[in-house]
């Protein structure tokens, strides 16, 4: 396992089925753009998918030349669609304050457009001290060793890739698309059952340095 070390302790949380539960809202908002542009859009099928860039997502339902717009589009009817029926996932603010209790920055890290990231954190008042989106595996990676985080707490595997990418130790929750199982098997170093175990882990973790 990837060492952590306690001078400037900065975990970095992934979004999206990590900390907020944003599944009938991104299922809210296609739907939305489905009905605006005529184009038959799968919104329960998206949802068990999410994790890859949204430009990824939305050519399965769009042709290439229409992606672009389709995309912006997205981004402007989440903010009326999202937000209000997204829910913290079980022991996200705890894992956030225990971050803080050990002296620690969070820094969320995401594939989400990172404007409408920060208001969904607002909404959902969990504070970050860096949010930085539109990231994706490897390339969030990147960023956490940019900021220094030695953990990384995700729930898919793209997240082991970024964590693995920057030495981080790869924290995953199955809160999405994968099983534990799955995550084990794809490297993660540890697996939680939900972020309600993170609190203690991290304080055991930390001790054992």
């Amino acid at each position: 396992m990837p060492a952590t070390s306690t001078a400037q302790l900065t975990v970095g949380f992934d979004l999206d089925m990590t900390l907020l539960d944003t599944r009938p809202g991104i299922r809210a908002t296609y739907l939305a753009l489905s009905a605006e542009t005529g184009t038959r859009i799968d919104a329960d099928l998206v949802v068990t998918r999410l994790g890859p860039p949204l430009a990824d997502e939305i050519r399965n339902w769009f042709p290439e030349a229409e992606v672009e717009r389709a995309v912006t589009r997205y981004r402007e009817l989440y903010r009326d669609h999202a937000f209000a029926p997204t829910t913290a996932l079980p022991g996200a603010y705890a894992a956030v304050e225990a971050v803080r209790a050990h002296g620690g920055r969070v820094a969320v890290i995401t594939g989400k457009y990172e404007p409408n990231a920060r208001l969904h954190l607002e909404h959902a008042g969990l504070v970050a001290d860096t949010v930085i989106g539109d990231l994706w595996a490897e390339t969030k990676g990147e960023a956490l060793r940019e900021h220094g985080a030695t953990v990384y707490v995700g729930d898919h595997l793209g997240d082991i890739r970024g964590a693995r990418h920057a030495d981080a130790v790869a924290v995953c929750v199955p809160t999405g698309p994968y099983s534990a199982d799955e995550l084990r098997e794809a490297g993660a170093d540890v697996v939680l059952d939900d972020l309600n175990a993170f609190p203690d882990w991290l304080a055991g973790h930390l001790a054992a340095l």
